[in-house]
Formats: C-alpha cells, structure tokens, sequence
C-alpha cells in the first residue's frame, strides 16, 4: 500500500490526538511502515528524522536492537499479570533500581499506564494521605502557564487556557502561582517569594505544590533556574505542603542529569515518571513516594484508609522489561556525559538561529532546544507552515503555536543534528 491510499483508509475511523481533523484535507496523514534510530520511513521509502522521539518518549532510537530482545526474551515467560496480590520479577527489578537513582527518601513505587494517569495518582494519594492524618486540604497549586495532562484531574492542575475554558465545569480545585519569567536565579527567587506569599495566606487549604521542573514542556518550552525548585522545596516542608515533582517530560538525562530535581539538589514528596522510562516503546508510568506517605495508608482493612486507585495493565511486564532494559543502557553506557557533549554542539547549531528577524529568543536546558518566532498573529499558524515544511524535506518537526523545539533521541549524530537544524532554519528563513 502507498501512503495516499492509507491514509484515506486512516481518516475513514481513526480520530487522531491534538488534532483538528479538518486539517487533514489539505494535510497529509503520514503512515509510518518502519523505523530505525533517529529515523522514520513511510510506505513510499521516505525518511523523516524524529527530531521530537515522537513526543518526547524515544530516547535511545527506534527499534533499539537491546530494547528489543530485551521484551522477546519476556514475551515468552510472561506478558502480564494482575497487580493485585501478586508481583513478578521485571517490576521488582525495575522498583528496586527507581528506588535508587531517585532522590533520597524516594522508596515506594506506585504504577500507572501512562503520565496523565500517575498525575492523577500524585494527586489522589496528596490529598488522601492528608485526610489520613486528620486534615482537609484540597486546594492544589500549579504554575502559571503549566502542563500535566489531559485527563481531568491533570487538566485542573494545568494553566492551558483553552483547556481551563472548555472544561471548568469539570474540574478540581486549583490555582496557579507564578512561574519564574527565565532562568536567571533573580527571577527564581521572586517567584518562590510570590508562592511563600500565597502559603502565608492559604496554606492550610493547600494539598500540594506540583511543578515541572525546569522546563515546562508544553508550555512553550519555558525554562527557569533550579533555585526556584530549591526554594519552594523548603517553602513546602515549611508549612506541611507536599510537592510533587513532574518529571515526565524532563527525567532519564533529557536535562543534563537522571533528573531535574537533582539539579536543584532536592527530594520531593511524589516525583512522577513516564514517556522515557520505557524508551519510548510501551506505555508505564510510576509514581515514587516517600515511606511517610506510604505508611499514612497502611491500615487495618476496617479502617479503610487504603489508596483507592488501580488500572487493569497496572505494571506490565512487557513494559516493565522495555524499563528495564532502558536502565541497562543508562547504567552500561556513559549516557549522561555523552549527552552533554551533544547538547554543547546543539547548542552551537542552535546560536545560527539568532541572527534572523523572525526569532525572538533561544534557549536550551540539556537535550532541549527552543527558539520563539515573533511578528505573526496567530491565524497565521506559522508552526504549522514549519512541520509542513520539515517533512517535505525529511524532518518531523511539531512546533507548540509559534515555538519550534528539538528534543531528539540521545543517539542522533551530528550530521543528522545538522539537518535537522538546517531544515529549521530554512523553513523559518522562508516565512
């Protein structure tokens, strides 16, 4: 089959996320036949460098060869198994090795599917754990211009207008506090002085504080300094607030460490993992916690203070052997340094971009790069001109409105990190 006659087969069922479906009468569906590395190919042969690892889960390539034997080897013991009263050995493996690459004090494992899920879980297990203990807090603070999913209880925690509109009938009670305006350390300190002030006044509502760390990922990409994560750490603990880290986007090394909350030298309450905990393969996700929130649940069955929240693939073992196998490659290879030395020349490239009248800005946190266009109202869809311009010449680009970002798997090479920058850097030349 040839690209044009699946995709009309595609569009006759398939209602495909974040997306606006009219758009696809005058944009192509790209059907994907294979991939391998960096690289995509479709049915008619053309290869398109993923240079966003497919919203930002594939960090060690498509197809990984050890990934791969990894979950055949599973596939014939065990595919998966209720959760509920029993275990297997790729999840206790795989907890026992979280347990110690997380921050201190990080040693109980909650499963879900995917990141939205453990959200969800950070939340519920916030404010039960509260309850437990004899208080009623259920206010939660996020950041302005923040993201943690699209389920319900994600979305109420997250400052997407657009969302907020649509769905405000439906949501939990949230507020936002500032986001530090860059990554100076003056702007972190004025926003952790913002979220002190809002303590002083409301902190026995407050159930937690959840933040992404670093870099707020569908937020345009912004990015602010770790002593904001430090200062607010010690505001939460301070007035009993738990803080719950989202690091699904930013952990295993896409910042420059494991994870972004080492960077700011702290250890939070929850701290929620998913997208590259698999290497992109299958979905899991996890919610690690502390042994006091822990053993606020642990009860007599008449007590009924257990956590109530399960999924039916709740610790996959085929997802939880493609975890394990991602593990092996951070632990027997020197991933994070290699990384660093490949954001320095992305970094590089990324300095090109400067020089043209359509960029506002440019900025880089590890392996993530962004740069703001400015000049074009929004009707424009100028981002959408850029991702229909890299894949006419074989780069999968998704801009956020009018921000372009590169968050490439960690083995790209740099003639293809070229590419993909030249690419980018036609297609904006040419607005």
């Amino acid at each position: 089959m040839k690209n044009k006659e699946l995709s009309h087969q595609d569009l006759e069922h398939i209602w495909h996320p974040c997306t606006q479906m009219k758009d696809h009468e005058f944009l192509p569906i790209v059907p994907i036949k294979k991939a391998h590395g960096v690289y995509l190919e479709d049915f008619e042969g053309n290869k398109y460098i993923d240079a966003i690892s497919s919203w930002w889960v594939n960090i060690f390539g498509h197809t990984n060869e050890y990934i791969n034997q990894k979950i055949k080897d599973q596939l014939d013991n065990l595919e998966h198994v209720i959760l509920a009263g029993f275990t297997h050995e790729p999840i206790i493996k795989l907890s026992k090795r979280l347990v110690a690459l997380s921050p201190a004090g990080l040693n109980r494992c909650f499963y879900a599917d995917n990141g939205s899920s453990a959200i969800e879980v950070a939340l519920k297990m916030s404010y039960h754990a509260h309850k437990n203990n004899g208080e009623k807090r259920t206010l939660f603070v996020s950041l302005k211009n923040s993201y943690h999913g699209e389920t319900i209880g994600a979305l109420s925690v997250g400052d997407v207008e657009l969302y907020k509109q649509t769905y405000e009938p439906l949501l939990i009670r949230s507020i936002q506090t500032e986001v530090p305006r860059d990554k100076s350390k003056e702007s972190a300190l004025e926003a952790a002085t913002k979220f002190e002030e809002l303590c002083e006044q409301r902190a026995g509502e407050i159930s937690a504080l959840i933040i992404e760390p670093l870099v707020q990922g569908a937020g345009g990409m912004h990015m602010y300094h770790p002593e904001f994560v430090s200062l607010v750490s010690v505001t939460c603990k301070r007035y009993g607030i738990h803080l719950i880290a989202d690091e699904v986007m930013v952990g295993f090394g896409r910042t420059g460490t494991m994870f972004a909350c080492e960077q700011a030298k702290i250890s939070p309450d929850f701290m929620v993992l998913s997208k590259g905990l698999t290497g992109g393969y299958l979905p899991l996700s996890v919610v690690l916690t502390t042994d006091a929130i822990y053993n606020s649940f642990y009860c007599d069955y008449s007590e009924q203070k257990a956590f109530l929240h399960s999924h039916s693939y709740t610790g996959n073992a085929l997802a939880c052997a493609a975890a394990n196998a991602t593990l092996d490659l951070f632990q027997n290879n020197n991933v994070i340094e290699n990384n660093k030395k490949t954001a320095a020349y992305m970094l590089k490239k990324l300095q090109k971009f400067q020089e043209l009248k359509q960029v506002a800005s440019i900025r880089q946190t590890g392996m993530i790069c962004a740069l703001d266009l400015q000049g074009y109202d929004p009707r424009e869809r100028i981002g959408l001109k850029v991702y229909s311009y890299g894949l006419e010449n074989g780069v999968l680009l998704r801009p956020l409105g009018s921000t372009i970002y590169f968050m490439p798997p960690y083995i790209i090479t740099h003639d293809e990190i070229d590419k993909m920058f030249n690419v980018a850097y036609e297609a904006i030349s040419q607005l």
